[in-house]
C-alpha cells in the first residue's frame, strides 16, 4: 500500500527502556584516570590532534581546543594533504597528516574522532590503544558491537571517551537530569521526543550546505548521503542525538524497540516519528520537544529555544525555569572542552561513551524492526 503523506511525515520508532540502576560512566576506575592525570599535569598543556578536520571540526573542536588555555592542537588529519595545509594554516596548528595512524604516532595526550561515521570504530580504537583520551563524533559506530567494544577497551586503558553531544551540556539537561533522578518526577511511565531539523538535502544527497552557523568549509556529501558511509539517513544522523539524550535523562537503556522508516526514493531512511524526527522540514524551522511524564509530575524541554518547564501532577504553579540565552542552546564546543576538562581535573566526563553505545543500541535495533516489521528486544553487548 502506497504511504500517504501524512504517513510520510512521521515514522514510528516506540522504545521501552530499562532502569539499569546507576548512570552510565566513562569506564576507568579513579585511580587509573589520576594516575593518567598527574602525568599530563607535569606538562605545560594538554597535547591533542585532531582526526578528520572538516567541516565540524572546524566549526565546533578546532575553535574550542585552539581556545582552550590548557589545550593545544599539535596535528591534524585530512584526506586531502591541501586542504589540511589550508586548515593548519588558519587555526595555527604545527603538524598535517593525510593518514591518520601517522597523526596517532605523534606525542599526544587526547584525540577528537570528527571523521565519517564508517572511520569512527578503527581510529577510535587505534587511539585508545596507544593510550590517549577520545572524544567522538555522533553517531558513535555503526553497530552496537563496535561501541560496546571501545567502551571496553577505553575502560581497560583508564582513558576518558566521551561521545560529542552538546545538548548533554546545557544547564536545563542538568537540572533535568537531577530532577529525574530525585524523583521530582514520581515514576516515569512515558517520555516523547520531537526532534526536526532541515537536514533532507544532506540525507539525499542533493546538495551539501549546512543549515547551522556559518561554515569554514561544506561538508562531503556522501558523509550523509551513502548508506556505505553514514550508516544510515535521519536514525544516524539526527536520532543519534534524540537517543543518547534520553538515557542522559533517565539512567536507563532501551528494552525493546518498535520502527517503521520511509526512503522516499532516495537510498537512506528521510523520517521517522515518535521518537518523531524528520529531515523534511522549512529551513527556517527546527524543533527539539522532549516530555517526561512521571506520576508526579510532566517536565517538558524546548531544547532548540531554550525553555524548560514543571508542572506539578497535583495541580500546583506550574515551575517555569530562565530561560537559556540563545548561545546556550545548542553548546557545540563543550564536547571538546569537556575533553581538556575532564582529563586534566581528573573527573568523570559529562557525555561518556556509554550513552554513545545506548543510542547505538536503539539505532541498530529500530533498524531491524523497521527491517522485520517485528518489535525488537535490544540485544546488550556488555
Amino acid at each position: 500500500m502506497p504511504l500517504s503523506q501524512l504517513e510520510f511525515m512521521g515514522r514510528l520508532v516506540n522504545c521501552a527502556y530499562r532502569n539499569v540502576g546507576n548512570r552510565p560512566n566513562h569506564g576507568s576506575t579513579p585511580d587509573v584516570l589520576r594516575a593518567h592525570a598527574l602525568s599530563v599535569g607535569l606538562q605545560q598543556k594538554l597535547r591533542c590532534g585532531v582526526v578528520g578536520a572538516g567541516w565540524w571540526a572546524t566549526y565546533a573542536h578546532l575553535p574550542a581546543l585552539v581556545g582552550h588555555p590548557r589545550a593545544e592542537v599539535a596535528a591534524i588529519q585530512k584526506r586531502s594533504l591541501d586542504e589540511a595545509r589550508r586548515v593548519a594554516a588558519d587555526f595555527d596548528v604545527p603538524k598535517v597528516f593525510a593518514d591518520y595512524r601517522e597523526l596517532l604516532e605523534e606525542p599526544l595526550d587526547a584525540v577528537v574522532i570528527a571523521s565519517s561515521p564508517n572511520l569512527h570504530y578503527e581510529q577510535a580504537l587505534a587511539a585508545i590503544a596507544r593510550g590517549l583520551h577520545v572524544l567522538v563524533e555522533k553517531p558513535m559506530t555503526i553497530t552496537s558491537a563496535q561501541a560496546a567494544h571501545l567502551v571496553a577497551a577505553a575502560g581497560q586503558a583508564g582513558v576518558q571517551l566521551l561521545i560529542s553531544c552538546p545538548w548533554h551540556y546545557t544547564a536545563h539537561g542538568c537540572i533535568a537530569r537531577k530532577l529525574i533522578a530525585s524523583g521530582r518526577l514520581g515514576e516515569i511511565r512515558m517520555v516523547s521526543v520531537l526532534m526536526t531539523n532541515p537536514v533532507d538535502h544532506l540525507i539525499r544527497g542533493i546538495q551539501n550546505s549546512v543549515t547551522y552557523g556559518t561554515p569554514y568549509m561544506m561538508p562531503h556529501a556522501e558523509t550523509y548521503s551513502d548508506p556505505a558511509i553514514a550508516g544510515g539517513g535521519q536514525i544516524y544522523a539526527q536520532v543519534s542525538h534524540a537517543a543518547a539524550y534520553l538515557t542522559f535523562l533517565t539512567g536507563s537503556r532501551p528494552a525493546e524497540v518498535f520502527a517503521r522508516f520511509h526512503n522516499d526514493g532516495c537510498a537512506m531512511d528521510i523520517c521517522l516519528a515518535s521518537i518523531a524526527s524528520t529531515g523534511a522540514t522549512p529551513t527556517t524551522r527546527r524543533d527539539y520537544e522532549v516530555r517526561v511524564f512521571g506520576t508526579r509530575g510532566v517536565l517538558f524541554l524546548d531544547l532548540w529555544n531554550g525553555k524548560m518547564q514543571l508542572a506539578p501532577s497535583d495541580g500546583s504553579a506550574p515551575v517555569d525555569y530562565h530561560d537559556l540565552p540563545a548561545n546556550e542552546t545548542y553548546p557545540d564546543r563543550a564536547p571538546a572542552i569537556d575533553l581538556v576538562d575532564s582529563i586534566l581535573e581528573n573527573r568523570a566526563n559529562r557525555s561518556p561513551g556509554s550513552l554513545g553505545l545506548a543510542s547505538m543500541e536503539l539505532i541498530e535495533a529500530a533498524c531491524e524492526s523497521a527491517r522485520t516489521g517485528a518489535n525488537i528486544t535490544v540485544r546488550r553487548c556488555d
